[in-house]
């Protein structure tokens, strides 16, 4: 901002106008942005439809490590147990090893490392494994709809401590059509 100051014989005093310019270019700028964004940000969809797709089975690989976890029911029960009734928020963490072997933290946590230390020996070591991403193995969790966050989140610190980096979920798919 510049002052200016008067001139020819006058008593000399500064200026106290501002230069406005820079003002009305910004605010041009500003009504030409708001013109343009205003009709595209008022405009609603009505009704969206998304495609329906049809599922492809995934290729998994051998070496990716299967986990689910639920709970025991309201008796104490654990799932395969007979008269399991599903899963309780309020019973006990139960999980089970590649779908199958029930484990404990400690357990599940010596399983998977050597489970995971076995296949990247396999693959020539560690510098095989990251020159070649795809060699990596993964963790899949089904969780029953019923379980707590406390046992998923367990099972995830579980496997993650023994060197496994990738953990997804699997789900079972819903019919789009009801």
């Amino acid at each position: 901002m510049a002052i200016s100051v008067g001139g020819e014989g006058a008593a000399e005093r500064p200026m106290s106008d501002i230069n406005t310019t820079p003002l009305v270019d910004v605010m041009l700028v500003l009504l030409i942005i708001f013109l343009i964004a205003v009709p595209v940000a008022i405009q609603q969809i009505q009704k969206l439809k998304v495609p329906i797709l049809v599922s492809v089975e995934s290729k998994d690989k051998v070496e990716n490590l299967l986990l689910a976890v639920a709970t025991t029911d309201a008796a104490g029960r654990s799932a395969g147990d007979e008269g399991y009734d599903g899963s309780n928020r309020g019973g006990e963490c139960r999980v089970y090893f590649n779908n199958i072997t029930p484990v404990n933290s400690d357990e599940l946590r010596d399983m998977a490392f050597k489970r995971l230390d076995a296949i990247v020996k396999r693959a020539g070591g560690p510098a095989a494994m990251m020159a070649n991403p795809e060699l990596i193995p993964q963790v899949h969790i089904r969780a029953d709809v019923n379980a707590p966050w406390r046992c998923v989140a367990g099972a995830i610190y579980n496997v993650q401590l023994s060197g496994y980096p990738t953990v997804g979920f699997i789900t079972n798919p819903v019919d789009p059509n009801g």
